[in-house]
């Protein structure tokens, strides 16, 4: 029997990956009877995981973040005057975006005229360019989790799985969370190491990546 746990070395660090999941048919259904994130189910509201502001990684993602915001027009970002009014951040820590009508202010409604979504991603989509150059880290990379922990002999080893319930801490006990957990999300047309091929080669990198598509009998190398 194939073993659950791909790992792969890569340098100083020993990579585990969580079989079931990148074999499996898990997508995103945002949009698509996603229940969100609130303590009750609202598709209605095509919330998604945004009822929250992202968490930013650090200096440098909310300085990338805020200078993107900056080139957006209020023919893509619903919520154009707002940032222009108040920022695109929580507060002056500038760790988080803010929160604008009970969700991020990136998040364009159900019936925008400039679509609806992340406003972000929109906007890479219509510039030709990756979304995950544009939105913050956290959110292109959900539903992606990855773990580290010290190694053996000073490596490192992470293990990339699906991010759960319980990753959202105790908030995380009343979400109508149905993203990894249940069957609801698991009706995509590939595999997840397919599907999220772009997110995982970010994460991992290309040659980590391609040999993780060789180990599960996918040779197709990036796509």
């Amino acid at each position: 029997m194939d073993p659950p746990i791909v790992e792969i070395a890569d340098g100083g660090t020993v990579w585990r990956f969580d079989r079931s999941f990148l074999e499996s048919r898990w997508t995103c259904i945002w949009g698509r009877g996603c229940l969100g994130i609130l303590p009750h189910p609202a598709p209605e509201l095509g919330h998604g995981c945004c009822s929250i502001g992202a968490d930013l990684d650090g200096v440098d993602e909310a300085r990338r973040i805020s200078a993107l915001a900056a080139t957006l027009s209020g023919e893509v970002f619903e919520h154009h005057g707002a940032a222009a009014d108040g920022g695109v951040f929580s507060d002056e820590t500038r760790t988080r975006t803010r929160v604008v009508d009970g969700a991020c202010i990136f998040l364009n409604r159900p019936g925008f005229a400039g679509g609806a979504g992340c406003a972000l991603h929109v906007a890479a989509l219509e510039a030709g360019e990756s979304p995950i150059d544009w939105k913050p880290s956290v959110c292109w990379q959900l539903p992606v989790k990855v773990d580290w922990e010290p190694g053996p002999d000073d490596n490192e080893v992470a293990t990339v799985r699906p991010w759960t319930r319980a990753d959202w801490g105790d908030e995380g006990d009343t979400m109508a969370w149905c993203c990894t957990e249940g069957e609801r999300a698991y009706v995509g047309d590939g595999p997840v190491v397919e599907s999220l091929g772009d997110e995982l080669e970010a994460i991992v990198g290309t040659t980590v990546y391609v040999e993780l598509r060789r180990r599960l009998g996918r040779t197709g190398g990036t796509e």
